[in-house]
């Protein structure tokens, strides 16, 4: 692993993408077919996550960006639609998320 910095640079750019996943998510619901101000608020957003990456994808092995993003904004969206939209967990989706915490530490071990 390079560091600490470029993984928190990661975990930050999921926590961004998943703020604008919730817009898009807002997007769609209510009686109109798409609230434009909120899909808009959302494409803003994951516009401006380009920025983040360009400085993850150089201080980070991609395979290992991949993961690390993957699993932190797997995890982040499970917590966004269980506390904000009211879906239920299945067995299913925790041993995701409990084998995905297992591969970032796996990488964290040998990357």
């Amino acid at each position: 692993m390079t560091g600490i910095i470029p993984v928190i640079a990661v975990v930050f750019l999921a926590a961004v993408g998943v703020f604008a996943d919730y817009y898009i998510k807002l997007s769609g619901e209510g009686p109109k077919y798409i609230n434009y101000t909120y899909f808009f608020i959302g494409m803003a957003v994951y516009a401006m996550t380009a920025f983040g990456w360009f400085y993850a994808m150089k201080h980070m092995k991609l395979g290992t960006l991949g993961i690390f993003y993957s699993v932190t904004t797997s995890i982040l969206l499970v917590i966004v639609g269980v506390l904000f939209f009211k879906e239920q967990l299945s067995v299913y989706n925790v041993i995701g998320i409990i084998l995905g915490l297992a591969s970032i530490i796996l990488l964290a071990k040998f990357a």
